[in-house]
């Protein structure tokens, strides 16, 4: 492809994708969209920029604009979790969980956190599976820890309290992390940190899907259960650029900030963090109405879908106490096939493993799972209602099996009424307008 052709390529590309998403119904639970007000702050001059170091420290000249941006976020940031102490210069989730793991551990000590297959991250992940094969999860091949596993009740779709307490007692780890990537009911923090501090084992939480459940008060509050730390990604229900923070106990703070620079990050991505200055902002004006209608679009969803006879998991429970539900497709197909024909229908989601997959010979390729998320729905403005008709949508391309194309149009029209961004201060521009600046 010669350069003229590639450049239009490019965005021709991007239009095309904002066209689709401005169609489509977007229920990845790891997903959200900013606001216009982020958006501005992402492609202002900080971008080009370094600002290595903590405000007021660094190696760069030419900061003294950007260490204020960063300083109002760091303030933000504690303000809005409680907290003695925040960093907002990990650029990602996974970075952020690096600065727990070396704040708290050394390489060759032991981690307890939940497994992947039963929704465990790949940063809590060991270097090799049980089975020996590579497996290069960051906790075990960047930290080289030692990485065991809460266990899991698999009814409850949540951490077993008296068989960990056990685990804990046998082990003896130096870390327990909370946190996950299929995360339906708050974890039993406070419940363990009692035999956590039997065995002398720090207490951190990854609440990169959760935070913003967290800062709207709707879920669990970490720092007041136990836990010194928490990490996160700042993109998921906290509705902010793709990066990631950490907050801590002040006493924490110097070995933090001395690990995340010159340890772990070099410049950190300044324009993001001047967008999530806006979107904590955000959070602290809208961030309890909207995290609050999160959580209940989500229960809707869930019960519609099984009203519809969807396995949806723990409706017992009410399907869910966060933003996510999950669905076993096993007996309708798998996870996969599925995931592509909502697809084709422009209904957004992904498979998933489900923690008894690998006992019955799933794997992540095909697996039993369907995970659904409302972050992103719920910040476009729908409510219940919507909730009725997305389950009726999925339950004509999984079960009528209706055509992809006649689905789509009807998911077009849907989509019609609900183009701007909720949650946030009033701006001209929707959702996914394609913004022409050059």
């Amino acid at each position: 492809m010669e350069p003229d052709e590639a450049f239009q390529r490019v965005f021709s590309l991007l239009r095309q994708h904002h066209e689709w998403f401005r169609n489509s119904i977007p229920l990845i639970a790891s997903e959200n969209v900013v606001s216009p007000a982020v958006r501005e702050a992402i492609v202002t001059d900080f971008m080009h920029r370094y600002a290595e170091g903590w405000p007021g420290e660094r190696v760069y000249a030419g900061c003294k604009y950007i260490d204020q941006v960063e300083l109002i976020a760091i303030d933000l940031a504690k303000k809005l979790f409680r907290a003695d102490f925040a960093d907002v210069r990990p650029i990602s989730g996974v970075v952020a969980n690096l600065v727990v793991y070396s704040t708290l551990t050394q390489p060759g000590d032991t981690m307890l956190a939940l497994p992947i297959p039963s929704g465990g991250h790949i940063s809590m992940g060991p270097l090799k599976a049980k089975t020996g094969d590579y497996l290069g999860g960051t906790a075990g091949a960047v930290r080289g820890l030692n990485v065991e596993y809460f266990k899991l009740d698999e009814k409850e779709m949540n951490i077993d309290v008296d068989e960990t307490a056990k685990r804990i007692r046998e082990v003896k780890p130096k870390l327990l992390m909370f946190g996950a990537s299929v995360f339906l009911f708050p974890h039993p923090v406070k419940e363990l940190a009692e035999a956590a501090k039997e065995v002398g084992a720090h207490v951190a939480f990854d609440a990169a899907h959760v935070s913003g459940l967290i800062a709207g008060g709707h879920f669990q509050d970490p720092l007041r259960e136990g836990a010194e730390m928490m990490s996160m990604s700042t993109h998921k229900t906290l509705p902010g650029p793709q990066h990631g923070t950490v907050v801590a106990k002040g006493e924490l703070g110097e070995t933090i900030k001395k690990i995340t620079f010159p340890g772990l990050v070099s410049n950190h991505h300044l324009h993001n963090v001047a967008g999530l200055a806006v979107a904590l902002v955000e959070m602290l004006k809208f961030g309890g109405e909207y995290t609050g209608k999160i959580i209940e679009n989500a229960k809707r969803l869930g019960q519609e879908l099984y009203e519809r006879g969807f396995n949806v998991l723990c409706p017992d429970k009410g399907f869910t106490q966060s933003h996510t539900i999950i669905i076993d497709v096993s007996k309708i197909g798998d996870g996969a096939s599925i995931e592509q024909g909502l697809e084709a229908a422009n209904i957004i989601a992904n498979r998933n493993l489900l923690p008894w997959d690998k006992r019955l010979g799933r794997d992540f390729r095909k697996p039993g799972g369907l995970r659904l998320g409302t972050s992103e729905v719920t910040r476009l403005g729908m409510s219940g209602s919507e909730m009725e008709e997305i389950a009726e949508l999925i339950k004509r391309v999984i079960v009528d099996k209706e055509s992809a194309q006649s689905v789509a149009k009807d998911v077009a029209e849907l989509r019609s009424g609900f183009q701007k961004v909720h949650y946030c201060f009033e701006s001209a521009c929707k959702a996914y307008d394609y913004i022409e600046i050059k």
